[in-house]
């Protein structure tokens, strides 16, 4: 099944995409995985970012939101956590200034009183079909976006997380599978796998885990605001299930790694593919 051929601005927004991502608002059921923790999602306010943002909430934890400028998908967002009687909190700004990375922590551990979850998953990409055309300031924000931020965050979280706490990021397929229009976004995914893999055994000693989600082609906003629309119109059709997946369905992968039925995985990295693998 093909979505239709359509286009945005980036960053995108999940209300003008047709058909709307399914990020479980409908669906996700929680069972207490999380009571009482408190979580950093960037990229919360749509698409996997979202998804795990409900999950979340609906499994016990408070959350703040990190968002780039989508005001009216963030504060939707943070109804759907709300109405699971949980705290959001929402903070937009740009994830690849450092700064705004280390206000993004303070301002959860001043709201929260602690940090115990981490989920790097902001990330910036854009379709180029030569090396020529992609242009340097876009190379530069694409890694300060994707990985030079993730090492912001967890600089400054980290002292305010202990034995237990757990620390995600949104790696891609493409880190092992890199598409050639993709390059840039694909060498920062390759990247937070690498880093993550590290800072699993840096970490480990303070009990933090650290773990990296690999999501094959998901319908996000990222998807029309990044692609030309013949590509969004087939996209996600080569995978073995022929389909692209759904935002909800990377959502418990985030849970589990995020709670204590994860209590022995770190240095992962999980794939969550349609059938793509990742060996």
């Amino acid at each position: 099944m093909s979505q239709p051929a359509q286009q945005q601005d980036v960053p995108g927004v999940q209300s003008k995409m047709t058909p709307r991502p399914d990020c479980g608002e409908d669906s996700y059921q929680g069972a207490g995985r999380l009571e009482g923790k408190a979580a950093v999602i960037t990229g919360g306010d749509s698409g996997i970012g979202r998804a795990v943002a409900i999950a979340y909430a609906r499994e016990g934890a408070d959350v703040l939101i990190s968002y780039l400028i989508e005001d009216e998908d963030a504060k939707d967002t943070a109804r759907l956590v709300e109405q699971a009687g949980r705290r959001a909190v929402l903070m937009s700004g740009d994830v690849s200034r450092p700064q705004h990375c280390r206000d993004i922590i303070a301002k959860a551990v001043s709201e929260f009183g602690k940090l115990d979850i981490l989920v790097a998953n902001a990330a910036y990409q854009m379709t180029r079909t030569s090396l020529e055309d992609i242009p340097d300031d876009e190379w530069d924000y694409t890694f300060a976006t994707n990985v030079s931020a993730m090492f912001h965050l967890c600089k400054a979280a980290v002292p305010h997380m202990g034995p237990g706490s757990s620390i995600i990021g949104s790696s891609s397929v493409n880190s092992d599978s890199p598409s050639p229009t993709l390059a840039p976004y694909a060498a920062t995914k390759a990247a937070i796998a690498n880093f993550c893999a590290s800072l699993a055994q840096l970490l480990g000693e303070k009990g933090i885990r650290v773990n990296s989600v690999a999501p094959g082609p998901i319908w996000t906003p990222l998807i029309p605001a990044t692609m030309p629309p013949e590509k969004v119109e087939s996209f996600g059709q080569d995978t073995p299930l022929g389909r692209p997946g759904q935002p909800a369905e990377l959502a418990p992968v985030y849970v589990l790694l995020a709670s204590s039925e994860g209590s022995y995985i770190s240095g992962a990295r999980i794939a969550v593919t349609g059938g793509r693998p990742i060996l």
